[in-house]
């Protein structure tokens, strides 16, 4: 059973952002930077995790991944730009 899931928006070496769903942010950022995580990072690297959500289920997770991908650029920058005002 999982404790916690996570969604997360990264930041690629290219400017785009890349949004992904995991248990262990810390770890899956190694992996993606590693060069084996997704395939559309594996070309844009390295990555700069720039949010993160916690959920309580998988299915919490990968259902929020589902609307925040089908959301513009603008509106991803904007979810985490409100993020960043939120931790100062």
């Amino acid at each position: 059973m999982i404790d916690k899931a996570y969604v997360y928006i990264v930041k690629c070496s290219d400017n785009t952002l890349y949004t992904g769903w995991t248990t262990n942010v810390e770890a899956r950022i190694k992996v993606h930077n590693s060069g084996i995580g997704a395939k559309y990072t594996r070309g844009r690297l390295p990555v700069t995790l720039v949010y993160w959500e916690t959920l309580d289920t998988r299915s919490e997770a990968l259902s929020r991944e589902a609307v925040i991908k089908k959301m513009s650029k603008g509106q991803k920058i904007k979810l985490i730009e409100s993020h960043e005002s939120q931790d100062q």
